[in-house]
């Protein structure tokens, strides 16, 4: 995928050496652009900003406040070029939000490897939800492997909502969303509520979250997250589906089917030392007691205790 670069520069010369200085790197696409186009850059949401300061007549300040206050932009990496040397204006600069100042005339070796590393963080960011703040998939892997490295007794939770497509085909995405950060708070609160301080929240995707503790006796903090979610989750809904306790979803048949109101279904793996060898068997017991919770009819927890010698899941 081509990163594109914005260049704020109401001059020709920069571009054409970012261009040559890039020419052997396909996934950069550099684009240039004039201050009276800012709206127009910020709506393409670019992966990185750069300003060159001498070759505009706009208040340098002003314009990388105006990207910061940009919904779309508030994370965009912004690198500002300029031959003003004053400590204190240099300070201003970076107050607001701006990643790399770059003194000129540019050291051409510095500003592109300093383009190439704000590149590299960016695609990092990208694997943490960007609904959530959570860490992704990959974090979440690298979690799992560091303790079970380190011959920890860890429990992991995997932990999602039932019924939630029925809940976005009737209220919509955008309050899809208000229901996964929520959900998100509360597994936060109540992990971290512990006295445990090296406990871990993921996002997987969608209204998929792991978490990690070493407190493995974790039946408490289930209960917790299970009590506060089914009180705090009734705010997204209607007075009418609160009190009818179902929402009514019409199928492909155009047939009304009904659905109860969102729950969140908890399963739990306790990883007691030396019971898995990687993170494939984990996720092969998980999706086992995952589907014990899901089948149970409201909000719930299953907690698989198994070891080597007895595979019982004690629910």
């Amino acid at each position: 995928m081509a990163q594109e670069i914005y260049l704020i520069d109401d001059g020709t010369d920069l571009k054409s050496r970012l261009t040559e200085l890039f020419k052997k790197e396909k996934d950069y696409k550099f684009k240039k652009a004039k201050t009276k186009e800012i709206e127009t850059v910020l709506k393409n949401i670019p992966a990185l900003i750069i300003i060159n300061e001498d070759g505009i007549q706009e208040d340098i300040k002003k314009l990388c406040n105006q990207i910061r206050e940009n919904e779309d932009n508030s994370i965009t990496p912004i690198i500002v070029i300029s031959s003003n040397k004053e400590k204190a204006h240099r300070i201003e600069i970076l107050q607001a939000c701006v990643e790399h100042y770059i003194k000129a005339p540019i050291d051409e070796e510095y500003l592109y490897y300093t383009i190439k590393n704000v590149i590299r963080l960016l695609d990092t960011n990208r694997r943490v939800s960007p609904l959530t703040g959570l860490p992704g998939n990959v974090q979440i892997q690298a979690e799992m492997k560091k303790r079970l490295l380190n011959k920890e007794d860890f429990a992991i939770l995997y932990l999602d909502l039932d019924n939630f497509k029925a809940y976005n085909d009737v209220y919509g995405f955008l309050n899809g969303d208000e229901i996964i950060k929520f959900t998100s708070r509360c597994i936060l609160k109540h992990i971290h509520d512990t006295e445990t301080e090296d406990s871990f929240v993921g996002h997987i995707g969608g209204d998929d979250f792991v978490a990690i503790t070493s407190n493995i006796d974790c039946e408490q903090i289930c209960q917790d997250i299970i009590l506060e979610f089914d009180q705090g989750v009734l705010q997204y809904f209607n007075e009418d589906d609160i009190e009818k306790g179902y929402l009514e979803v019409p199928n492909r048949k155009c047939v009304l089917e009904q659905f109860p109101l969102t729950s969140i279904s908890i399963g739990v793996v306790i990883a007691d030392k030396g019971r898995f060898h990687n993170v494939l068997e984990i996720g092969e017991v998980a999706a086992q007691v995952k589907h014990l919770a899901k089948i149970t009819p409201g909000s719930t927890y299953v907690i698989d205790r198994r070891k080597a010698e007895n595979c019982k899941v004690k629910k």
